[in-house]
This record gives structure tokens, C-alpha cells and sequence, in this order.
């Protein structure tokens, strides 16, 4: 158990804790921000149309290694960076990868045990960056020379991977056992891959090269989406539970294919949110004009839950949206983000519900019997996927296991232009549920959309589950149990390079043909969970001298 003074820590750390969202991304044209065989891979968190296209055979390679939780509040994966074995938290609502180097020497860089990057070692890929996470009230930065290394994860590399080596950050992810953020978001947010592409091509007047240099510049997985490695362009996240109830879910970071045991069909597949770049989303190339790119893992909700009731929705409006988006509620669906956010008038509505000392006055702490179940449920593709109870309630004062606090939802800033979303589904939502993310086809969206699934995984008897945890915490001196683990390190034993040059072209199905198979996503029930996609084609150019053929392909298509 931990003690007073710990928890206290703790609270002032939390809000810059909570959100490891990017903001001031939005991006019409490609402005710089710099100062000049087929695979899948399970990580088990343990917590601390080319000419010729060429078809590979699946392989069977499967590669495992444990990551990091500190108190449910960051959760790490561990990953190599050249000859640099260390740990970074895994975050869908930002797209790059970065990790402090030994040149930074803020308070933030000199508190972390991890292994830092060694700038004499750095291979500069032109300019740097400037990386903002957060939101108005919690804000961090993170800046530092864009790289080039080999980069590693789970046994499969990738070689020239993007990353920013950082010099200079606050940003309390580098805590706790990480030493930086692995983005999983898309590459229309990466401002990695926009750094290392304006100094390749001096800072093109179009999207072009951008979109076409994802598969050799863009995020990690991304490439690995691209590349044909894997089984399925997809990953999907578990969370365990490490607070109150340690049990739940053996969360998992799974790449390339749903994790075992689960099947697709018990999956709610749902499209990713689209941006057009009205809205801040990216700007289309020139050989794909009608083209719309997701911008981040969002997708629309059909409404919010509070003990089985429909909450009225925000009345707050946001700024600079379009008249198309005004109206529709989304929610990002972020790791990087500790807690549940919304929009403050429908957040002050659920603190008061649950706390009658809120409702009397909103600067006192939403205080209420920890014994007391709620149920706070998201309705997507039709269907409700909640927030277990346990993941609900937090303890308020050690000791103390009668009155606990709902402080794992808080608000948070209105839609604005290119951040259309009201509400950030972080890692409360991940310890209740299975969610995966289906990249699709990252060059043509149209033909392959970006989908996220779900699935519940709360306990039917969840309300019983959190008043046995309350009495065991009253039996044990008023304490609720808790752990923290770190993220195992060290190189993988099976290192497998994946190419950097593919691409991904459309596949030309003919009318009336049935698109090809895939097992994954399909199988949907729901009426408003979006169709399946299919499988596309990955090809590769062979070289720069072929440039011209491909683009004869794509004004043909």
C-alpha cells in the first residue's frame, strides 16, 4: 500500500497526467514544423494495382514480451531503437514515436530510470519538432532533432524508423517507467513523418509525396500496416485492471490480428471519423483528389448512458466547424489518456447525479459511497459498451473504503477545427473493453475504410464484484489494493526486417465480383456498425525509375 504523502504526489501529478492528446495538428497543405509472409504479434500487458502485383504467403512468426502499467494511469511497451532497448507508452491518440535522448536534461529527462537515447548516435533525418499533447487545461510539450534508426518491436523491425530523439520536455509520460510516447494514430497527424518529408522534398506545395512516403517514413505501425508482414493491417488493446480490483482482463497489445480466443463476429465494427480539410483533416494528393483521410482513431456515438439512463447531449457549441459537423457527437478513442472526458455540461450532469455534495456545490470533490455501483455506458454501432463500475470509482483518502471519488471523468475542451470530437474514451473504457483498430488502406481509404471494433468485457455481476472489493478493502484498514510493474526490456531473440518501400495500391474488383475475403473485420450484426472491409493488395516499387509507371497506374484507376 501506498501511503499518504504518495497519493497527494499524485494528485497534483494527475492532471498533466491524463490526456496524451496532440493539439495543433490541423493541416491543409503540408506546412513544416521543422527548424530548418504475413504476421501477427501478441503482447501480453503483465502491467508495470501494380502490373505485377506479388502475393506472399502468410507466415507463422508470433512474437511475445510484456508491458508496464504504473497505477492505471500509464501503461508501457517496450521497444528498441537501434542498439537502445527501453520503454514508451503506448498512446492511439498521437501518432509519433519519440524518446528523450541524454542531451535533455529537464527535471522531467533526470527523473526517469530508463535508458536514454544517445545523441552522438543520432542520425539526423532534417529539422525537429515541437510535439504538444493535452488540452487547454492540461498541456505538454515535447521537442527535440527528428532521427533515423532501426526500430523494434515484439521481434519485427523496421529499418530508417522515424522518431524524434527529445532534448527538451515536461511531458510526466518520461515517469514511471517510459521513457517517451509510441503513437499509434495515423500518419495524417504524424508531424515526424511531415518533418522528415519536407527536408526530402523541400517542402512540397502538395499532400503528394507525403501520402506516397507513408510506407518508408511514416509512424511504426503504420509501415507495418503496409508493408504485407502482417496477417491483417490491424492492432487491437486490452487493459488490465491494476486499482481497486487487481483482476480483469490479461490486457494485451496485439499487432496484426485479433488475439486469441476471440472471435470477429462478437466485434461491433464502427468507421473511423474521416476529416476532410475543411475540418483540419489532410489536404487530398493530387493523383487521389476525392480522397478523405482519417486524421485519428474517432468514431461517432449514439449517445451516452448514466445507470441506464440517456443523458441529454452537450449544448456547449464548438468553434470553426462546418455546418455538416455540428450536431454529431464522436469521441476519440485514446490510450494515451487516463481518464474519461466530455463535455463539461454533460460531465457536471453525471457528477451530480452520482454526488450529492457536488450537486450542492460544484467546487466540492464528487464524493460517494464506494459501495454504490454506476454504470456509465457509450452506445456505438447500436449497441452499449460500458465502464465497469470498478473502473468507475477511485479511492479518495487512504484509510478510508466507505467514501470514494468520481474523479476518473472530467471535462474537457469543445469540438474545434480539427479536433471535432467531444469526448476522449481513455483508458477507464480500455479496462472494460477490447478494442481494435483496422488501418485499411492508408494511400486510398475508399477502397479499404479504417474501422475500430469493440467488445465488452464486463462481468454481468460487475456491481457484485466492486461491493466484495469494497468490503475487502474495509477488512484490510479502509485500503484499496494496487500494483505497478514495469515494462520488461531487452532485444527481441527474433529479429524479421520488413520491407520500407511498399505501397498500397486499390485492388480492382470488377463489377458484380465479390470483393476478396477477409477474417478480419467482418461478421457484423448490428444494422449501424458499419460493412466489413476487405483485404487490398499491398505492392512494392521496385525503384525511383518506376515512378512514372506508377503514376500512368493511378490516373488509369
Amino acid at each position: 500500500m501506498h501511503s499518504l504523502t504518495f497519493y497527494l504526489s499524485l494528485l497534483v501529478l494527475l492532471p498533466s497526467l491524463g490526456l496524451a492528446l496532440p493539439h495543433d495538428l490541423p493541416r491543409r497543405e503540408l506546412s513544416s514544423r521543422s527548424n530548418a509472409p504475413k504476421r501477427s504479434f501478441q503482447l501480453p500487458i503483465q502491467r508495470r494495382r501494380s502490373p505485377q502485383p506479388s502475393m506472399r504467403k502468410r507466415g507463422t512468426y508470433s512474437g511475445n514480451t510484456g508491458l508496464g502499467d504504473f497505477l492505471d494511469l500509464f501503461y508501457t511497451v517496450p521497444i528498441t531503437i537501434g542498439n537502445t532497448s527501453t520503454a514508451v507508452n503506448i498512446d492511439t491518440g498521437s501518432s509519433d514515436l519519440w524518446v528523450t535522448s541524454d542531451a535533455c536534461a529537464t527535471k522531467i529527462c533526470l527523473s526517469t530510470n530508463m535508458r536514454p537515447y544517445p545523441a552522438a548516435q543520432i542520425q539526423p533525418a532534417g529539422g525537429s519538432v515541437d510535439l504538444l499533447y493535452g488540452d487547454s487545461l492540461t498541456g505538454t510539450h515535447a521537442s527535440g532533432p527528428v532521427a533515423q534508426d532501426v526500430g523494434t518491436i515484439a521481434g519485427i523491425s523496421m529499418p530508417q524508423q522515424a522518431f524524434a530523439a527529445i532534448s527538451d520536455t515536461n511531458s510526466t509520460s518520461v515517469m514511471n517507467g517510459a521513457n517517451g510516447i509510441f503513437g499509434l494514430g495515423f500518419p495524417s497527424s504524424s508531424q515526424v513523418q511531415n518533418t522528415v518529408v519536407n527536408a526530402k522534398f523541400n517542402n512540397p506545395s502538395t499532400t503528394d509525396s507525403f501520402v506516397m512516403s507513408t510506407a518508408s517514413d511514416g509512424p511504426l505501425l503504420s509501415r507495418l500496416a503496409m508493408s504485407g508482414e502482417l496477417d491483417q493491417p490491424m492492432f487491437s488493446i486490452m487493459l488490465q485492471r491494476d486499482t481497486i480490483d487487481v483482476s480483469g482482463n490479461n490486457g494485451d497489445l496485439t499487432i496484426g490480428s485479433l488475439p486469441d480466443g476471440i472471435d470477429n463476429s462478437s466485434l461491433t465494427w464502427v468507421p473511423v471519423r474521416l476529416y476532410n480539410s475543411k475540418d483540419g483533416g489532410l489536404t487530398p494528393p493530387t493523383f487521389a483528389p476525392n480522397e478523405i483521410y482519417p486524421l485519428r482513431w474517432e468514431i461517432d456515438i449514439d449517445a451516452v448512458y448514466l445507470d441506464g439512463q440517456k443523458l441529454p447531449e452537450s449544448t456547449l457549441t464548438g468553434k470553426g466547424l462546418s455546418k455538416t459537423d455540428k450536431g454529431t457527437v464522436s469521441a476519440l478513442i485514446d490510450t494515451g489518456n487516463s481518464l474519461i472526458r466530455g463535455p463539461s455540461d454533460v460531465v457536471d450532469n453525471i457528477l451530480s447525479t452520482v454526488s450529492s455534495a457536488y450537486s450542492a456545490d460544484e467546487n466540492a470533490d464528487p464524493t460517494f459511497p464506494c459501495a454504490t455501483p454506476h454504470d456509465l455506458s457509450f452506445q456505438i454501432g447500436g449497441k452499449m459498451f460500458g465502464v465497469d463500475p470498478r473502473d468507475f470509482v477511485s479511492q479518495n483518502q487512504t484509510g478510508d473504503a466507505t467514501t470514494c471519488i468520481a474523479n476518473n471523468i472530467v471535462e474537457t475542451d469543445p469540438p474545434s477545427f480539427g479536433a471535432l470530437f467531444q469526448w476522449s474514451l481513455g483508458d477507464p473504457f480500455f479496462k472494460s473493453n477490447l478494442v481494435a483498430f483496422y488501418y485499411g488502406n492508408l494511400t486510398n481509404p475508399s477502397v479499404d475504410p479504417p474501422r475500430i471494433g469493440f467488445m465488452s468485457m464486463v462481468p454481468s455481476n460487475a456491481d457484485d464484484l466492486l461491493r466484495q472489493e469494497v468490503n475487502n478493502a474495509q477488512a484490510a484498514g479502509g485500503n484499496f489494493e494496487s500494483t505497478s510493474q514495469a515494462a520488461p526490456t531487452g532485444t527481441a531473440s527474433t529479429t524479421i526486417v520488413a520491407t520500407a518501400t511498399s505501397v498500397s495500391v486499390p485492388t480492382v474488383v470488377p463489377s458484380g465480383a465479390p470483393a476478396p475475403a477477409a477474417s478480419v473485420p467482418s461478421g457484423q450484426n448490428s444494422a449501424q456498425a458499419s460493412s466489413a472491409p476487405h483485404v487490398t493488395v499491398r505492392t512494392a516499387l521496385a525503384s525511383l525509375l518506376c515512378s512514372a509507371a506508377f503514376w500512368i497506374v493511378f490516373a488509369v484507376l
